[in-house]
Protein backbone atom coordinates (compact mmCIF):
# COMPACT_ATOMS: atom_id res chain seq x y z
CA UNK A 1 0.00 0.00 0.00
CA UNK A 2 3.18 2.37 0.98
CA UNK A 3 4.39 1.85 -2.61
CA UNK A 4 1.35 2.59 -4.23
CA UNK A 5 0.43 5.89 -2.42
CA UNK A 6 4.25 6.39 -3.07
CA UNK A 7 3.67 5.94 -6.98
CA UNK A 8 0.68 7.81 -6.90
CA UNK A 9 1.91 11.47 -5.21
CA UNK A 10 5.48 10.71 -7.33
CA UNK A 11 3.44 10.68 -10.72
CA UNK A 12 1.38 14.08 -9.31
CA UNK A 13 4.91 15.49 -9.10
CA UNK A 14 5.47 14.67 -11.88
CA UNK A 15 2.99 16.50 -13.53
CA UNK A 16 3.16 19.48 -11.53
CA UNK A 17 6.68 19.90 -12.44
CA UNK A 18 6.32 19.21 -16.37
CA UNK A 19 4.22 21.90 -16.63
CA UNK A 20 6.70 23.99 -14.57
CA UNK A 21 9.95 23.26 -16.23
CA UNK A 22 11.67 25.52 -18.26
CA UNK A 23 12.21 23.83 -21.90
CA UNK A 24 14.70 23.70 -24.20
CA UNK A 25 16.10 26.72 -26.92
CA UNK A 26 15.82 26.59 -30.35
CA UNK A 27 19.05 24.31 -31.15
CA UNK A 28 22.68 26.15 -32.53
CA UNK A 29 23.39 25.51 -36.25
CA UNK A 30 26.07 23.16 -36.80
CA UNK A 31 27.42 22.68 -33.30
CA UNK A 32 30.72 20.85 -34.14
CA UNK A 33 31.78 23.66 -36.60
CA UNK A 34 31.63 25.87 -32.85
CA UNK A 35 33.99 26.09 -30.33
CA UNK A 36 32.90 23.30 -28.09
CA UNK A 37 34.13 20.99 -25.15
CA UNK A 38 32.86 17.67 -25.24
CA UNK A 39 31.31 15.89 -22.27
CA UNK A 40 31.52 12.53 -23.31
CA UNK A 41 33.21 9.60 -21.06
CA UNK A 42 32.86 8.41 -17.67
CA UNK A 43 29.20 9.87 -15.91
CA UNK A 44 28.49 8.57 -12.21
CA UNK A 45 25.47 7.31 -12.13
CA UNK A 46 22.71 6.39 -9.39
CA UNK A 47 19.68 4.13 -10.40
CA UNK A 48 15.84 5.54 -9.26
CA UNK A 49 13.32 2.95 -9.77
CA UNK A 50 11.12 4.99 -8.35
CA UNK A 51 11.67 8.41 -9.01
CA UNK A 52 12.20 9.36 -5.59
CA UNK A 53 15.23 11.79 -6.22
CA UNK A 54 12.72 14.13 -8.25
CA UNK A 55 11.38 15.51 -5.05
CA UNK A 56 12.47 16.96 -1.82
CA UNK A 57 12.55 13.77 0.12
CA UNK A 58 15.37 12.46 -1.13
CA UNK A 59 16.60 15.70 -3.68
CA UNK A 60 19.63 13.73 -5.37
CA UNK A 61 20.09 16.75 -7.89
CA UNK A 62 21.19 19.11 -4.99
CA UNK A 63 23.79 16.33 -4.93
CA UNK A 64 24.16 17.48 -1.01
CA UNK A 65 27.15 15.69 1.13
CA UNK A 66 27.11 15.76 5.01
CA UNK A 67 28.83 18.40 6.81
CA UNK A 68 28.10 17.83 10.34
CA UNK A 69 27.99 14.56 12.49
CA UNK A 70 23.87 14.20 12.14
CA UNK A 71 23.82 14.94 8.92
CA UNK A 72 23.19 11.75 6.54
CA UNK A 73 21.99 11.28 2.67
CA UNK A 74 20.15 8.03 1.47
CA UNK A 75 21.83 8.40 -2.25
CA UNK A 76 25.41 9.41 -2.93
CA UNK A 77 27.29 9.40 -6.83
CA UNK A 78 30.32 7.68 -6.88
CA UNK A 79 32.77 7.46 -9.48
CA UNK A 80 32.73 3.34 -9.25
CA UNK A 81 29.46 3.51 -10.29
CA UNK A 82 29.39 4.77 -13.97
CA UNK A 83 27.86 4.56 -17.13
CA UNK A 84 29.37 5.49 -21.15
CA UNK A 85 28.12 8.82 -22.61
CA UNK A 86 27.41 8.53 -25.25
CA UNK A 87 25.44 4.91 -24.59
CA UNK A 88 22.72 3.10 -23.54
CA UNK A 89 21.91 1.47 -20.08
CA UNK A 90 20.21 -1.18 -21.64
CA UNK A 91 23.46 -2.58 -22.92
CA UNK A 92 26.17 -1.71 -20.56
CA UNK A 93 24.52 -3.06 -17.30
CA UNK A 94 23.37 -6.48 -17.38
CA UNK A 95 20.90 -5.80 -15.32
CA UNK A 96 19.17 -2.88 -16.78
CA UNK A 97 18.76 -4.74 -19.72
CA UNK A 98 14.56 -4.45 -19.64
CA UNK A 99 14.68 -1.30 -17.38
CA UNK A 100 12.53 1.49 -17.16
CA UNK A 101 12.41 4.07 -14.90
CA UNK A 102 15.07 6.79 -14.21
CA UNK A 103 18.43 6.61 -13.80
CA UNK A 104 21.06 9.97 -12.58
CA UNK A 105 23.79 10.93 -14.46
CA UNK A 106 26.31 13.41 -13.03
CA UNK A 107 29.60 14.85 -14.60
CA UNK A 108 31.88 17.28 -12.86
CA UNK A 109 34.59 19.51 -15.22
CA UNK A 110 36.53 22.40 -14.91
CA UNK A 111 35.81 25.13 -17.36
CA UNK A 112 37.20 28.61 -17.45
CA UNK A 113 34.70 31.08 -18.59
CA UNK A 114 35.71 34.40 -21.03
CA UNK A 115 34.41 37.51 -20.83
CA UNK A 116 31.10 38.07 -23.64
CA UNK A 117 31.19 34.56 -24.12
CA UNK A 118 27.66 32.96 -23.99
CA UNK A 119 27.63 29.06 -22.80
CA UNK A 120 25.35 26.06 -23.87
CA UNK A 121 24.81 23.09 -22.87
CA UNK A 122 24.43 21.16 -25.65
CA UNK A 123 22.72 17.08 -25.76
CA UNK A 124 22.83 15.35 -29.33
CA UNK A 125 20.03 13.00 -27.31
CA UNK A 126 18.29 11.54 -24.48
CA UNK A 127 16.35 9.33 -24.35
CA UNK A 128 13.15 9.73 -23.39
CA UNK A 129 12.72 12.69 -21.02
CA UNK A 130 15.06 14.44 -18.98
CA UNK A 131 15.22 17.50 -16.31
CA UNK A 132 18.82 18.91 -16.39
CA UNK A 133 20.79 20.82 -13.43
CA UNK A 134 24.19 22.79 -13.62
CA UNK A 135 25.51 23.59 -10.37
CA UNK A 136 22.01 22.36 -8.62
CA UNK A 137 20.32 24.45 -10.39
CA UNK A 138 17.75 23.93 -12.92
CA UNK A 139 18.44 24.54 -16.48
CA UNK A 140 15.53 22.85 -18.46
CA UNK A 141 13.65 19.84 -19.34
CA UNK A 142 13.29 17.85 -23.12
CA UNK A 143 10.95 15.23 -23.74
CA UNK A 144 12.00 13.16 -26.95
CA UNK A 145 14.28 10.29 -27.27
CA UNK A 146 16.07 11.44 -30.87
CA UNK A 147 15.97 14.89 -31.68
CA UNK A 148 18.85 17.48 -30.26
CA UNK A 149 18.43 20.17 -27.30
CA UNK A 150 20.43 22.57 -25.52
CA UNK A 151 19.85 25.16 -22.49
CA UNK A 152 21.74 28.75 -22.30
CA UNK A 153 23.93 27.82 -19.08
CA UNK A 154 25.76 31.30 -19.19
CA UNK A 155 24.77 32.33 -16.07
CA UNK A 156 24.93 28.79 -14.45
CA UNK A 157 28.73 27.83 -15.53
CA UNK A 158 31.20 29.29 -13.29
CA UNK A 159 35.35 29.52 -12.93
CA UNK A 160 36.34 26.36 -11.97
CA UNK A 161 34.54 22.59 -11.06
CA UNK A 162 30.95 22.53 -12.49
CA UNK A 163 28.45 20.02 -11.35
CA UNK A 164 26.38 18.67 -14.50
CA UNK A 165 23.42 16.61 -13.18
CA UNK A 166 20.50 15.18 -15.89
CA UNK A 167 17.58 12.98 -14.50
CA UNK A 168 16.79 10.34 -17.53
CA UNK A 169 13.57 8.94 -17.61
CA UNK A 170 12.37 6.06 -19.83
CA UNK A 171 9.41 5.10 -19.45
CA UNK A 172 7.08 4.48 -22.23
CA UNK A 173 4.00 6.84 -21.91
CA UNK A 174 0.57 6.92 -23.75
CA UNK A 175 0.75 10.53 -24.93
CA UNK A 176 4.13 10.20 -26.08
CA UNK A 177 5.73 9.80 -28.69
CA UNK A 178 6.39 7.01 -30.01
CA UNK A 179 3.43 5.78 -27.18
CA UNK A 180 3.46 2.46 -25.30
CA UNK A 181 4.17 -0.19 -27.83
CA UNK A 182 6.96 0.22 -30.40
CA UNK A 183 8.83 -2.56 -32.15
CA UNK A 184 12.50 -1.89 -30.98
CA UNK A 185 14.09 -1.46 -28.03
CA UNK A 186 13.08 1.36 -25.07
CA UNK A 187 16.90 1.98 -24.70
CA UNK A 188 17.13 4.50 -22.17
CA UNK A 189 20.34 7.24 -21.14
CA UNK A 190 22.06 9.60 -22.76
CA UNK A 191 22.50 7.64 -25.83
CA UNK A 192 24.03 10.81 -27.66
CA UNK A 193 27.33 13.53 -27.95
CA UNK A 194 26.92 16.20 -25.29
CA UNK A 195 28.74 18.97 -25.76
CA UNK A 196 29.32 22.66 -23.53
CA UNK A 197 29.37 25.23 -26.62
CA UNK A 198 30.76 28.55 -26.32
CA UNK A 199 29.98 31.27 -28.75
CA UNK A 200 30.29 35.00 -28.90
CA UNK A 201 27.52 37.25 -27.34
CA UNK A 202 26.06 37.87 -30.66
CA UNK A 203 26.61 34.57 -32.41
CA UNK A 204 24.99 33.15 -35.89
CA UNK A 205 22.36 31.05 -33.91
CA UNK A 206 21.27 29.38 -37.35
CA UNK A 207 21.19 29.26 -41.28
CA UNK A 208 19.75 27.41 -43.95
CA UNK A 209 21.44 27.55 -47.51
CA UNK A 210 20.18 25.29 -50.01
CA UNK A 211 19.22 25.41 -53.88
CA UNK A 212 16.03 27.06 -54.90
CA UNK A 213 12.89 24.54 -55.73
CA UNK A 214 13.30 23.33 -59.59
CA UNK A 215 16.56 25.76 -60.00
CA UNK A 216 20.09 24.32 -60.41
CA UNK A 217 21.85 27.87 -60.17
CA UNK A 218 19.71 29.92 -57.81
CA UNK A 219 20.75 29.66 -54.07
CA UNK A 220 18.35 30.83 -51.92
CA UNK A 221 18.20 30.66 -48.33
CA UNK A 222 18.38 33.05 -44.56
CA UNK A 223 20.49 33.45 -41.51
CA UNK A 224 19.79 34.48 -38.21
CA UNK A 225 21.41 35.69 -35.27
CA UNK A 226 20.50 35.29 -31.63
CA UNK A 227 19.11 38.44 -30.78
CA UNK A 228 17.27 40.78 -33.01
CA UNK A 229 19.65 43.39 -34.25
CA UNK A 230 20.46 44.84 -37.57
CA UNK A 231 24.57 43.59 -38.81
CA UNK A 232 26.44 43.08 -41.82
CA UNK A 233 26.77 39.38 -42.85
CA UNK A 234 28.46 37.72 -45.48
CA UNK A 235 28.15 34.31 -46.79
CA UNK A 236 31.59 32.71 -48.95
CA UNK A 237 31.33 29.74 -51.31
CA UNK A 238 35.00 29.91 -52.56
CA UNK A 239 34.78 27.16 -54.88
CA UNK A 240 32.05 28.93 -56.62
CA UNK A 241 33.47 32.11 -56.34
CA UNK A 242 30.51 33.75 -54.38
CA UNK A 243 30.93 36.42 -52.29
CA UNK A 244 27.18 37.59 -50.91
CA UNK A 245 27.16 40.35 -48.96
CA UNK A 246 23.55 42.11 -47.17
CA UNK A 247 22.71 42.81 -43.19
CA UNK A 248 20.16 41.26 -40.92
CA UNK A 249 16.64 43.17 -40.82
CA UNK A 250 15.63 44.35 -36.99
CA UNK A 251 14.61 40.66 -36.64
CA UNK A 252 17.98 39.90 -37.09
CA UNK A 253 17.68 37.75 -40.19
CA UNK A 254 19.05 38.40 -43.52
CA UNK A 255 17.64 36.44 -46.29
CA UNK A 256 19.86 35.32 -49.41
CA UNK A 257 19.58 35.30 -52.73
CA UNK A 258 22.94 34.28 -55.47
CA UNK A 259 23.74 33.07 -58.68
CA UNK A 260 26.09 29.95 -58.96
CA UNK A 261 26.47 27.13 -61.32
CA UNK A 262 27.21 24.32 -58.85
CA UNK A 263 28.38 20.72 -59.35
CA UNK A 264 25.18 19.06 -58.62
CA UNK A 265 25.05 16.57 -56.10
CA UNK A 266 23.94 13.16 -56.55
CA UNK A 267 25.00 9.36 -55.40
CA UNK A 268 27.13 9.00 -58.37
CA UNK A 269 28.85 12.70 -57.87
CA UNK A 270 28.24 13.43 -53.48
CA UNK A 271 29.82 17.09 -54.12
CA UNK A 272 29.69 19.00 -51.38
CA UNK A 273 30.95 22.99 -50.75
CA UNK A 274 32.67 24.97 -48.12
CA UNK A 275 30.73 27.07 -47.18
CA UNK A 276 31.52 30.22 -44.99
CA UNK A 277 29.28 32.26 -43.17
CA UNK A 278 30.25 35.72 -41.51
CA UNK A 279 28.68 38.41 -39.30
CA UNK A 280 30.24 41.53 -37.34
CA UNK A 281 30.95 39.49 -34.48
CA UNK A 282 31.07 35.82 -35.79
CA UNK A 283 32.03 33.30 -37.86
CA UNK A 284 30.81 29.36 -39.30
CA UNK A 285 31.82 26.92 -41.87
CA UNK A 286 29.70 24.24 -43.59
CA UNK A 287 29.72 22.07 -46.00
CA UNK A 288 27.12 22.10 -48.01
CA UNK A 289 25.81 20.25 -51.56
CA UNK A 290 23.36 21.56 -53.72
CA UNK A 291 20.60 19.50 -55.45
CA UNK A 292 16.91 19.53 -56.57
CA UNK A 293 14.75 16.95 -55.29
CA UNK A 294 10.52 17.06 -56.77
CA UNK A 295 7.98 15.07 -58.24
CA UNK A 296 6.45 15.22 -61.63
CA UNK A 297 3.40 12.84 -62.18
CA UNK A 298 4.67 9.71 -60.69
CA UNK A 299 7.90 10.26 -60.97
CA UNK A 300 10.57 11.30 -58.68
CA UNK A 301 13.35 13.77 -60.09
CA UNK A 302 16.65 14.09 -58.56
CA UNK A 303 18.23 17.19 -60.34
CA UNK A 304 15.82 16.76 -62.73
CA UNK A 305 16.17 13.09 -63.65
CA UNK A 306 13.92 10.05 -63.39
CA UNK A 307 15.35 8.49 -60.18
CA UNK A 308 14.60 4.92 -58.90
CA UNK A 309 15.17 4.57 -55.03
CA UNK A 310 16.80 1.51 -54.38
CA UNK A 311 16.66 1.43 -50.33
CA UNK A 312 16.36 -0.54 -47.10
CA UNK A 313 15.94 0.39 -43.86
CA UNK A 314 18.14 0.97 -41.07
CA UNK A 315 17.16 0.64 -37.28
CA UNK A 316 19.97 3.20 -35.15
CA UNK A 317 21.30 -0.30 -33.83
CA UNK A 318 24.39 -2.03 -33.71
CA UNK A 319 23.84 -6.11 -33.07
CA UNK A 320 27.01 -7.22 -32.09
CA UNK A 321 27.20 -5.00 -28.96
CA UNK A 322 23.13 -5.56 -28.80
CA UNK A 323 23.02 -1.63 -28.32
CA UNK A 324 22.26 1.69 -29.62
CA UNK A 325 24.51 3.28 -32.36
CA UNK A 326 26.13 6.34 -31.82
CA UNK A 327 29.13 7.08 -33.15
CA UNK A 328 30.57 7.95 -36.46
CA UNK A 329 32.11 4.74 -36.73
CA UNK A 330 28.91 2.74 -35.98
CA UNK A 331 27.37 5.19 -38.62
CA UNK A 332 30.42 3.90 -41.34
CA UNK A 333 29.47 0.20 -40.70
CA UNK A 334 25.70 0.51 -41.44
CA UNK A 335 26.01 3.41 -44.42
CA UNK A 336 28.70 0.73 -46.13
CA UNK A 337 26.68 -2.33 -45.74
CA UNK A 338 23.69 -0.56 -47.36
CA UNK A 339 26.55 0.53 -50.18
CA UNK A 340 27.32 -2.93 -50.25
CA UNK A 341 23.67 -3.89 -50.77
CA UNK A 342 23.49 -1.90 -53.69
CA UNK A 343 21.38 0.85 -52.04
CA UNK A 344 21.53 4.94 -53.07
CA UNK A 345 18.51 5.32 -50.17
CA UNK A 346 17.93 4.62 -46.76
CA UNK A 347 14.95 5.13 -44.42
CA UNK A 348 16.33 6.10 -41.24
CA UNK A 349 13.53 4.22 -39.47
CA UNK A 350 11.73 5.25 -37.09
CA UNK A 351 13.65 8.31 -35.62
CA UNK A 352 15.93 10.99 -36.40
CA UNK A 353 19.62 8.91 -36.66
CA UNK A 354 22.08 10.59 -34.94
CA UNK A 355 24.03 13.24 -36.63
CA UNK A 356 26.65 10.84 -37.79
CA UNK A 357 24.87 8.96 -40.20
CA UNK A 358 23.37 11.96 -42.16
CA UNK A 359 26.64 13.64 -42.15
CA UNK A 360 28.28 10.56 -43.86
CA UNK A 361 25.68 9.59 -46.20
CA UNK A 362 26.12 13.72 -47.45
CA UNK A 363 29.39 12.47 -48.26
CA UNK A 364 28.92 8.51 -49.55
CA UNK A 365 26.02 9.99 -51.82
CA UNK A 366 23.18 8.30 -49.59
CA UNK A 367 19.62 9.82 -50.24
CA UNK A 368 18.03 9.99 -46.95
CA UNK A 369 14.27 9.61 -45.93
CA UNK A 370 14.27 11.20 -42.26
CA UNK A 371 10.98 10.93 -40.14
CA UNK A 372 9.57 11.30 -36.24
CA UNK A 373 8.78 8.00 -34.11
CA UNK A 374 4.83 8.96 -35.10
CA UNK A 375 4.91 5.00 -34.22
CA UNK A 376 0.86 3.15 -34.72
CA UNK A 377 -1.34 3.28 -31.20
CA UNK A 378 -0.72 7.44 -31.01
CA UNK A 379 -3.76 9.57 -29.14
CA UNK A 380 -4.62 11.71 -32.30
CA UNK A 381 -7.59 12.71 -30.45
CA UNK A 382 -5.35 14.69 -27.71
CA UNK A 383 -4.74 17.79 -28.80
CA UNK A 384 -1.10 17.61 -27.36
CA UNK A 385 0.28 15.26 -29.36
CA UNK A 386 -0.04 17.51 -32.53
CA UNK A 387 1.88 19.98 -30.76
CA UNK A 388 4.62 17.62 -29.76
CA UNK A 389 4.71 16.04 -33.15
CA UNK A 390 4.95 19.42 -34.18
CA UNK A 391 7.99 20.48 -31.80
CA UNK A 392 9.81 16.81 -32.92
CA UNK A 393 9.36 18.25 -36.83
CA UNK A 394 10.55 20.99 -35.86
CA UNK A 395 13.77 19.88 -34.00
CA UNK A 396 14.39 17.49 -36.92
CA UNK A 397 14.20 19.65 -39.35
CA UNK A 398 16.61 22.40 -37.47
CA UNK A 399 19.18 19.93 -36.86
CA UNK A 400 19.66 18.38 -40.48
CA UNK A 401 17.75 21.10 -42.90
CA UNK A 402 21.64 22.07 -44.66
CA UNK A 403 22.08 18.04 -45.41
CA UNK A 404 21.23 17.70 -49.02
CA UNK A 405 20.77 13.85 -48.26
CA UNK A 406 18.08 14.47 -46.76
CA UNK A 407 15.04 14.10 -49.59
CA UNK A 408 12.01 13.06 -47.49
CA UNK A 409 10.75 14.54 -44.10
CA UNK A 410 8.09 11.34 -43.02
CA UNK A 411 5.74 12.62 -40.72
CA UNK A 412 4.89 8.90 -39.12
CA UNK A 413 4.35 5.02 -39.76
CA UNK A 414 1.63 2.91 -39.53
CA UNK A 415 -1.14 5.15 -38.28
CA UNK A 416 -5.23 4.12 -38.75
CA UNK A 417 -7.11 6.11 -40.73
CA UNK A 418 -9.71 8.17 -38.72
CA UNK A 419 -10.45 11.95 -38.76
CA UNK A 420 -8.29 12.98 -36.13
CA UNK A 421 -5.31 11.24 -37.64
CA UNK A 422 -5.78 12.78 -41.19
CA UNK A 423 -6.40 16.14 -39.58
CA UNK A 424 -2.99 15.93 -37.54
CA UNK A 425 -1.01 14.80 -40.22
CA UNK A 426 -2.52 17.39 -42.71
CA UNK A 427 -1.36 19.92 -40.46
CA UNK A 428 2.03 18.05 -39.58
CA UNK A 429 2.65 17.87 -43.54
CA UNK A 430 1.27 21.90 -43.80
CA UNK A 431 3.63 23.25 -40.90
CA UNK A 432 6.77 20.77 -42.10
CA UNK A 433 6.33 22.23 -45.66
CA UNK A 434 6.29 26.11 -44.08
CA UNK A 435 9.74 24.74 -42.21
CA UNK A 436 11.38 23.54 -45.40
CA UNK A 437 9.72 23.75 -49.05
CA UNK A 438 12.40 22.61 -50.48
CA UNK A 439 11.71 18.75 -49.58
CA UNK A 440 9.11 16.04 -50.49
CA UNK A 441 6.63 15.03 -47.87
CA UNK A 442 5.60 11.70 -47.08
CA UNK A 443 4.36 9.07 -44.89
CA UNK A 444 4.33 5.53 -44.66
CA UNK A 445 1.16 3.37 -44.24
CA UNK A 446 -0.21 0.10 -44.63
CA UNK A 447 -4.14 1.12 -44.94
CA UNK A 448 -4.85 -0.08 -48.58
CA UNK A 449 -7.57 -2.39 -49.92
CA UNK A 450 -7.36 -5.58 -50.92
CA UNK A 451 -9.92 -7.65 -53.90
CA UNK A 452 -8.68 -10.48 -55.20
CA UNK A 453 -5.85 -9.74 -57.36
CA UNK A 454 -6.02 -6.21 -56.71
CA UNK A 455 -4.70 -3.65 -54.20
CA UNK A 456 -5.84 -0.30 -54.42
CA UNK A 457 -4.52 3.00 -52.24
CA UNK A 458 -6.64 4.95 -51.38
CA UNK A 459 -5.74 6.16 -47.91
CA UNK A 460 -6.87 10.08 -47.21
CA UNK A 461 -3.64 11.12 -46.00
CA UNK A 462 -2.53 10.46 -49.66
CA UNK A 463 -3.70 13.91 -50.48
CA UNK A 464 -0.91 15.62 -48.08
CA UNK A 465 1.74 13.90 -49.31
CA UNK A 466 4.08 14.31 -52.43
CA UNK A 467 5.32 10.50 -51.96
CA UNK A 468 2.94 7.47 -51.00
CA UNK A 469 4.59 5.13 -49.09
CA UNK A 470 2.89 1.63 -48.24
CA UNK A 471 3.72 -0.98 -45.42
CA UNK A 472 2.93 -4.51 -47.18
CA UNK A 473 3.87 -8.19 -45.84
CA UNK A 474 2.31 -10.18 -48.26
CA UNK A 475 3.72 -13.68 -47.83
CA UNK A 476 4.30 -13.21 -44.27
CA UNK A 477 1.83 -11.49 -42.19
CA UNK A 478 -0.42 -11.07 -45.15
CA UNK A 479 -1.11 -14.00 -47.51
CA UNK A 480 -1.05 -13.77 -51.18
CA UNK A 481 -4.70 -12.70 -52.64
CA UNK A 482 -3.21 -14.11 -56.13
CA UNK A 483 -0.17 -15.48 -57.48
CA UNK A 484 2.61 -12.56 -57.77
CA UNK A 485 2.57 -12.34 -61.21
CA UNK A 486 -1.16 -11.44 -61.18
CA UNK A 487 -1.09 -9.07 -58.75
CA UNK A 488 -2.04 -5.30 -59.70
CA UNK A 489 -2.13 -2.29 -57.71
CA UNK A 490 -3.76 0.65 -58.20
CA UNK A 491 -4.00 4.15 -56.58
CA UNK A 492 -6.62 6.90 -56.63
CA UNK A 493 -3.76 9.21 -56.52
CA UNK A 494 -1.23 10.22 -59.56
CA UNK A 495 1.72 10.09 -57.47
CA UNK A 496 5.19 7.93 -56.67
CA UNK A 497 4.77 5.47 -54.66
CA UNK A 498 7.75 3.67 -52.32
CA UNK A 499 6.86 0.12 -50.81
CA UNK A 500 8.29 1.29 -47.80
CA UNK A 501 8.59 -2.00 -45.85
CA UNK A 502 8.09 -5.63 -46.91
CA UNK A 503 9.97 -8.78 -46.18
CA UNK A 504 9.57 -11.66 -43.57
CA UNK A 505 11.54 -13.06 -40.87
CA UNK A 506 14.50 -15.81 -40.62
CA UNK A 507 17.03 -17.25 -38.56
CA UNK A 508 20.15 -16.25 -39.24
CA UNK A 509 21.84 -20.33 -41.06
CA UNK A 510 18.94 -21.91 -40.46
CA UNK A 511 17.79 -23.84 -43.29
CA UNK A 512 14.74 -25.24 -44.61
CA UNK A 513 11.70 -25.42 -47.27
CA UNK A 514 11.19 -22.20 -49.01
CA UNK A 515 7.22 -22.60 -48.70
CA UNK A 516 6.81 -23.14 -44.98
CA UNK A 517 6.99 -19.92 -43.26
CA UNK A 518 6.87 -21.64 -39.69
CA UNK A 519 10.45 -22.69 -40.39
CA UNK A 520 11.62 -19.49 -40.19
CA UNK A 521 14.49 -20.68 -42.44
CA UNK A 522 16.73 -18.33 -44.58
CA UNK A 523 14.91 -20.18 -48.08
CA UNK A 524 11.56 -19.00 -47.25
CA UNK A 525 12.64 -15.69 -46.13
CA UNK A 526 14.41 -15.55 -49.51
CA UNK A 527 11.13 -16.58 -51.57
CA UNK A 528 9.12 -13.73 -50.08
CA UNK A 529 11.81 -11.55 -51.88
CA UNK A 530 11.71 -13.28 -54.99
CA UNK A 531 7.70 -13.23 -54.75
CA UNK A 532 8.02 -9.30 -53.98
CA UNK A 533 10.43 -8.66 -56.58
CA UNK A 534 8.07 -10.49 -59.38
CA UNK A 535 4.78 -8.36 -57.53
CA UNK A 536 7.10 -5.01 -58.05
CA UNK A 537 7.66 -5.44 -61.75
CA UNK A 538 4.01 -4.94 -62.46
CA UNK A 539 3.43 -1.47 -60.09
CA UNK A 540 3.72 0.84 -63.08
CA UNK A 541 3.87 3.98 -60.56
CA UNK A 542 6.58 2.44 -58.35
CA UNK A 543 9.60 4.27 -57.70
CA UNK A 544 11.67 3.19 -54.68
CA UNK A 545 11.80 0.00 -52.91
CA UNK A 546 13.14 -0.60 -48.80
CA UNK A 547 13.00 -3.78 -47.70
CA UNK A 548 12.77 -4.41 -43.77
CA UNK A 549 14.80 -4.36 -42.49
CA UNK A 550 18.99 -4.26 -42.90
CA UNK A 551 20.51 -5.82 -39.97
CA UNK A 552 18.42 -8.04 -37.22
CA UNK A 553 17.24 -5.69 -34.32
CA UNK A 554 16.15 -6.25 -30.72
CA UNK A 555 12.32 -5.92 -29.95
CA UNK A 556 10.98 -6.84 -26.70
CA UNK A 557 7.86 -7.80 -28.64
CA UNK A 558 9.57 -10.81 -30.52
CA UNK A 559 9.08 -13.68 -28.30
CA UNK A 560 9.09 -16.24 -30.10
CA UNK A 561 12.00 -18.84 -27.57
CA UNK A 562 13.63 -20.25 -30.08
CA UNK A 563 13.76 -18.44 -33.32
CA UNK A 564 14.01 -14.52 -32.04
CA UNK A 565 14.49 -14.19 -28.33
CA UNK A 566 13.60 -10.80 -28.36
CA UNK A 567 15.06 -9.94 -31.64
CA UNK A 568 13.05 -8.92 -34.90
CA UNK A 569 14.33 -11.46 -37.33
CA UNK A 570 13.35 -9.99 -40.71
CA UNK A 571 16.99 -8.37 -41.16
CA UNK A 572 19.12 -9.01 -44.58
CA UNK A 573 22.03 -9.69 -42.04
CA UNK A 574 21.67 -11.97 -39.09
CA UNK A 575 22.81 -10.59 -35.73
CA UNK A 576 25.75 -12.38 -35.74
CA UNK A 577 26.66 -10.26 -38.97
CA UNK A 578 25.95 -12.95 -41.57
CA UNK A 579 24.35 -12.23 -45.03
CA UNK A 580 20.89 -14.32 -45.25
CA UNK A 581 19.94 -15.48 -48.39
CA UNK A 582 17.37 -12.96 -49.03
CA UNK A 583 20.20 -10.59 -48.89
CA UNK A 584 21.37 -11.68 -52.55
CA UNK A 585 18.05 -10.93 -54.04
CA UNK A 586 18.26 -8.06 -53.31
CA UNK A 587 21.44 -7.25 -54.65
CA UNK A 588 20.79 -8.92 -57.59
CA UNK A 589 17.58 -6.85 -58.14
CA UNK A 590 19.43 -3.47 -57.42
CA UNK A 591 21.80 -4.55 -60.16
CA UNK A 592 19.23 -4.87 -62.50
CA UNK A 593 17.63 -1.81 -62.14
CA UNK A 594 21.37 -0.17 -62.51
CA UNK A 595 21.89 -1.75 -65.88
CA UNK A 596 18.65 -0.75 -67.66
Amino acid sequence: MKNLYRKFFTSIFLMVTAFASVHSQEIIANVEGRHYLSLNGKWQTIIDPFNQGAGNWKPIWKDQTPVSKTDFYEYKFDSTVTLNVPGDWNSQNRELKYYEGTVWYKKTITFKKTNNKKIFLYFSGVSYECDVYVNNEKAGSHEGSFTAFQFDVTDKIKNGDNSIIVRVNNTRRVDGIPAMNFDWWNYGGITRDVYLVETPALFIRDYFIQLAKNSKTEIKGWIELNEPTVKKISVLIPELKIKYNTQTDGSGRALIKVSGKPVLWSPQHPKLYDVIIKSETDSVRESIGFRNIAVKGNEILLNNKSVFLKGVNIHEEIPQRAGRAWSEADAMQLLNSAKELGCNFVRLTHYPHNEHMIRLADKMGIMLWEEIPLWQGIQFTNPEILKKANRLLDEMIARDKNRCAIILWSLSNETTPSDSRNQTLAAMAAHARSLDSTRLITSAFNHVVYDKNTVTIEDPLSESLDVLAVNEYLGWYSPWRAKPEEMEWKSLYNKPLIMSEFGGEALSANHGLADVLSSWSEESQAEIYRQQITMFKRIPFLRGTCPWVLIDFRSPTRMHPKFQQGWNRKGLIGSNGLKKLAWYVMEKYYKEIENK
